[in-house]
Order: structure tokens, then C-alpha cells, then sequence
């Protein structure tokens, strides 16, 4: 079923798991997280990154998602990843995502407020709920930010804008790690005591796990994995015998091996049979 970003948090606060939130990139990977959430009835987040919303990819993904959603007996949101701007915005929402991430971390925190708040009215007026980001969440292919979100500045930044959930910036970063990250669990608890919406941590793929259960004990409610969806979609692509021409056939152990990922993280966050 298809649920609203703030809908399929709700559960979480005051309880110790959290939403997996996978990126998607083509039916395949909307397939295989799709078969494990039913499998070990989980909620889940299926969101797309910003640029397939510049472009015209989500429009052709955004179906697959939806249908999938409408389908599914488990409540999932279609959700966009790090929209830069309005125009993205507008897509997603056109497109039917009923959640929407919304970020300009990289601006001065009076101008983040101000052009986030702005988002959250706009999609409001569709019955859409964002997600805001404070502390910016780089490449990891740059030094790891130790910057990170101010705990004052996260209340100030929650209960000016309106957003219905907070990516944090806690020692975490996009793509594959040059080294091990350390999530500053501690940081993590001191925000969850003094904001009332549930905490991102995005960058999930490569935390070392017992990381990841330590963060979610502290306060975080969703998990994105964006990179380690892509390899286990691609290593079994790369694996699979060119000898096999039917692409349905091709994408098979693919769909598979997506699906195991999602099952792990799923098991890892404690969502499943909590939808």
C-alpha cells in the first residue's frame, strides 16, 4: 500500500528499529526490494536520487514504483532522494512520490530554513510530508565530514520548517568509504532528546553494522542504502553468462540477489513483521 513519508515513521518514535529506505533505479531493483519487504512484512521506503527527477528516468520508474506500492500488502513510501530544487520537487510530486527529501544543507542555516520551509508549504498543498537535511552529507570519495549537525540548530531547524523527519549530518558520507566511518553515536542521542521528528542517517552502505544498530538504539528511524543496492544489482549482472540473450531471463539472479541485500538490512534495522 502506498503510504506518506510521515505515515510509515510514525510507528518508529519511541520504538528501536528503523525504516530501511532503498534508492531505485529500474524495475529489477523495484522488484527485488519489493519481494523481500512482502517476504518479511516490513515497511520500506523506495526512493530515487535527485538527478532522475532533473532528468526524465523517474518518469519512466515512477510507475514500476507505484504500481508496486498499490500492490503490496506492506506499507511503502515512494520517496525523492536529495532533491536540489524546486523543479525536482515539482516532478516528484507530479510523479507521485508521497514523500519528498529536500536539501540545501550546503547553504548558511537561516537560508536552509527559509528555502526548506518554503518546500514544506508547497508540498503541503499536495498532502506531501519532507524530509530536511542540517549538517551537510557529502561523497565519501572526500574526507569524512566531522562537522557535524549542531544540536541547537536541529531544534531550531525542525520547529521552523516544518519537516516531518531530519537527516543529520553524525560522521556518515555517500558512496563507497575510503576508510571505515565512525558514526558519532553520541551526537545521534543528544538531537533525538531535543527533536520531536525521527532522524535519517544517510550513507547506510558500508556502516559496519554493529554501528548501525548502535545509532538506531540512539535515535535514528530511517536508513538509506543507495551504492550497495547498485552492487548487488551489478555483480550479478557482471556474473551472469552473456550466453543468456532473453533479458527476463538475464536479470533473474539480479532481481535475486537485490532481493537478499534488502532482506539483510531489513533483518539488520529490526523492521520486519512490523508492517
Amino acid at each position: 500500500m502506498l503510504t506518506g513519508l510521515k505515515e510509515i515513521l510514525a510507528p518508529t518514535l519511541n520504538k528501536k528499529y528503523a525504516i530501511p529506505a532503498f534508492n531505485v533505479y529500474n524495475m529489477e531493483t523495484v522488484m527485488g526490494i519489493v519481494q523481500a519487504a512482502q517476504e518479511l512484512r516490513s515497511p520500506i521506503i523506495m526512493q530515487s536520487y535527485s538527478r532522475l527527477f532533473a532528468s526524465e528516468a523517474a518518469f519512466y520508474l515512477a510507475p514500476s514504483v507505484l504500481a508496486a506500492a498499490h500492490a503490496a500488502s506492506v506499507p511503502i513510501c515512494f520517496h525523492l532522494d536529495h532533491g536540489a530544487g524546486e523543479k525536482e520537487v515539482v516532478r516528484g510530486l507530479r510523479w507521485g512520490c508521497s514523500g519528498i527529501m529536500y536539501d540545501c544543507s550546503t547553504l548558511p542555516l537561516n537560508e536552509n530554513i527559509a528555502s526548506t520551509k518554503r518546500i514544506v508549504q508547497i508540498c503541503a498543498e499536495a498532502g506531501v510530508n519532507v524530509e530536511g537535511e542540517l549538517g551537510h552529507i557529502g561523497s565519501a570519495a572526500d574526507d569524512l565530514n566531522q562537522d557535524y549537525t549542531d544540536v541547537a540548530e536541529a531544534e531550531r531547524f525542525v520547529a521552523e520548517t516544518g519537516i516531518v523527519s531530519l537527516a543529520v549530518q553524525v560522521g556518515t558520507a555517500h558512496g563507497h568509504y575510503k576508510k571505515t566511518p565512525k558514526v558519532n553515536v553520541e551526537r545521534i542521542g543528544e538531537i533525538s532528546a531535543k527533536v520531536p521528528v525521527p532522524l535519517v542517517l544517510h550513507g547506510g552502505s558500508g556502516i559496519p553494522e554493529e554501528q548501525i544498530v548502535d545509532a538506531i538504539a540512539a535515535g535514528i528511524r530511517k536508513v538509506n542504502f543507495g551504492t550497495d543496492v547498485c552492487y548487488s544489482f551489478l555483480d550479478k549482472v557482471f556474473e551472469t553468462p552473456r550466453s543468456i540473450v532473453p533479458i527476463d531471463v538475464f536479470m533473474r539472479d539480479a532481481i535475486q540477489a537485490v532481493k537478499e541485500f534488502a532482506l539483510q538490512k531489513i533483518r539488520l534495522l529490526g523492521s520486519e513483521g512490523k508492517a
